[in-house]
C-alpha cells in the first residue's frame, strides 16, 4: 500500500512538472541563436486568408539584427500585430529562419549588440 501510495505521488509530480514546464517553456528558442533588433521602421501590412477562408492581417520586418559578439545578420520576420516603433528585440533565430521573438530593455543586450545598435540609430 505504501510504495503504491508512493509510486501515484511520483506520477503527480512528474505530471505536473511537465505541465508547468510546457506552460512556461518556448520550445522555439530552444537551440536558437539570439540576435538583438530595433523596430525602426513600419513593418509591411500583409493580408492573407486560412484555410477557412479567413482572412488575417500580419506585419512583415526585415532589419539588421546582432549577436552578442557584434556580428550582423539580416533577419525577416513576421508579427501578428504591428510592433512598437524603437522597441528593442531578442530574435530567435534557427538556420536562416526566426523561430520566436521577444521586446527587452536595453539594459537587457549584450554590450556589442547594444553599441552596434545604438550607432545604426545615427
Amino acid at each position: 500500500m505504501k510504495k503504491a501510495i508512493i509510486t501515484l505521488a511520483v506520477v503527480v509530480i512528474v505530471l505536473v512538472g511537465f505541465v508547468v514546464f510546457i506552460q512556461n517553456v518556448n520550445l522555439n528558442r530552444i537551440g536558437a541563436n539570439q540576435y538583438y533588433v530595433q523596430i525602426n521602421q513600419d513593418g509591411k501590412r500583409m493580408e492573407n486568408k486560412s484555410d477557412s477562408g479567413e482572412k488575417y492581417v500580419s506585419y512583415e520586418y526585415t532589419l539588421e539584427g546582432f549577436n552578442s559578439k557584434g556580428e550582423e545578420k539580416s533577419l525577416t520576420f513576421t508579427a501578428n500585430k504591428e510592433l512598437r516603433k524603437d522597441a528593442y528585440l531578442r530574435v530567435y533565430v534557427k538556420g536562416n529562419d526566426v523561430s520566436s521573438y521577444q521586446e527587452v530593455q536595453v539594459g537587457e543586450m549584450p554590450e556589442q549588440a547594444k553599441q552596434k545598435l545604438e550607432g545604426s540609430e545615427q
